[in-house]
């Protein structure tokens, strides 16, 4: 019998090409296969615990100069839209997934998460283990990583260049603020509103709010202007007295990327802020009031990054499951007298929660917003509207 032509042979493997590889430092090397842009990049890893919202991730710039691992076992089902954007751009570096999915199912999808990522520059890589990848991450905290499409660079060259690398002591805001001042008025789009408060519902009063952009997200400014807030937002280095000469009614403290103890201007203008009008920091926000009360931050081993993380309310025992993204985190044992640890985090026991109510200045950890996440905490954008309400009153 004759032999069948050597070209069966030759046909498709059932398997992918490995066509990437994320190199740690220290000294892994993970083969996967590449998606979205080619190249090479180097960031943070860390990894993230949703179950849905990827594009809010992508888009948050609290992600600025990090890889995300999701551990999410499938990334891409839901294709990509205009509408879930956190910010006009992907800030993060690139993102691994155990598998991408080559099907999207969702009325609101206007284009697939492959293309849509090389069209932004920005890599992505499948096939990985990442509850290994997890694991090791969780064992030894935060590594620097390499990913690459370049065949051309050994093993021992990326790991090398992951060891020199860090984020640590960088100011990171300085490349998400934005470039000039704006006004922002624009709800929760009604279909999505999920609030049943009073007052998002009923009468507002119409409050002016300054905003410091540390890496704002879109839902954060949504949420606001659904409790009637007036806002504008500045650059984050903006001087104190130019925000007190706008007659705020408060001032808000955005979530941002990096080091806290990298951006001393925010510190110090936030130091002059401080007991003049009301004022709410949220993640990034709330670690750069706590320093300008007088305590520091410390780098958490792996960070919080998720959206089912437990924090307890200390006055009421009430438990929220919250949304996180931050690798620092508060010393409590340097706050001043007078402030209050008003949350802790029960998965660690940190600082999740402030108030200095002589200072009208409030502070959470986590992202009331979500966006992804639940909206068990969205009753703190209350909190804050009502201090605002008070102190306009007895003006």
């Amino acid at each position: 019998r004759r032999a069948a032509p050597r070209a069966a042979a030759a046909a498709a493997a059932p398997w992918k090409e490995r066509t990437a590889r994320l190199a740690l430092e220290d000294g892994s090397v993970w083969p996967g296969v590449s998606f979205g842009a080619s190249g090479t990049q180097v960031g943070e890893v860390v990894f993230n615990t949703s179950l849905t919202g990827y594009q809010e991730i992508l888009s948050d710039p609290s992600y600025f100069g990090q890889f995300v691992v999701f551990t999410a076992p499938h990334i891409g089902n839901t294709g990509v839209n205009a509408d879930d954007m956190e910010s006009g751009k992907v800030h993060l570096g690139a993102i691994a997934c155990r598998k991408l999915s080559k099907i999207v199912s969702n009325y609101r999808s206007t284009s697939e998460l492959s293309d849509w990522l090389a069209e932004r520059g920005v890599m992505g890589v499948e096939d990985l283990d990442t509850r290994a990848i997890t694991r090791r991450v969780r064992e030894t905290g935060c590594l620097v990583g390499v990913l690459t499409t370049d065949v051309s660079k050994t093993d021992e060259e990326l790991v090398e260049e992951a060891k020199s690398w860090s984020l640590a002591g960088k100011d990171s805001i300085a490349e998400v603020t934005c470039k000039e001042a704006y006004t922002w008025q624009d709800p929760t789009i009604a279909e999505w509103e999920f609030s049943r408060s009073e007052a998002v519902r009923g009468e507002k009063d119409t409050l002016k709010l300054v905003t410091y952009d540390f890496g704002i997200k879109t839902n954060i400014l949504r949420r606001f202007a659904s409790f009637g807030c007036e806002i504008t937002v500045v650059p984050a280095a903006t001087p104190a007295e130019e925000v007190l000469a706008m007659n705020p009614d408060g001032v808000f403290l955005s979530n941002g990327p990096g080091d806290p103890s990298a951006v001393p201007y925010a510190v110090e203008n936030t130091k002059e802020i401080i007991g003049k009008v009301p004022l709410f920091g949220i993640c990034m926000g709330h670690q750069v009031l706590g320093q300008a009360m007088g305590s520091s931050t410390f780098k958490l081993p792996f960070g919080h990054h998720g959206g089912n993380h437990p924090v307890r309310h200390n006055e009421t025992g009430r438990v929220d499951i919250c949304a996180h993204n931050h690798n620092y985190a508060v010393d409590p044992e340097a706050l001043p007298k007078g402030v209050e640890v008003t949350h802790i985090n029960l998965n660690d026991g940190t600082v999740s929660g402030m108030r200095w109510a002589d200072k009208m200045a409030m502070s959470i950890q986590y992202h009331p917003e979500s966006s992804p996440g639940p909206h068990d905490a969205d009753v703190e954008f209350e909190e804050f509207v009502r201090l605002m309400k008070e102190h306009k009153a007895s003006q």
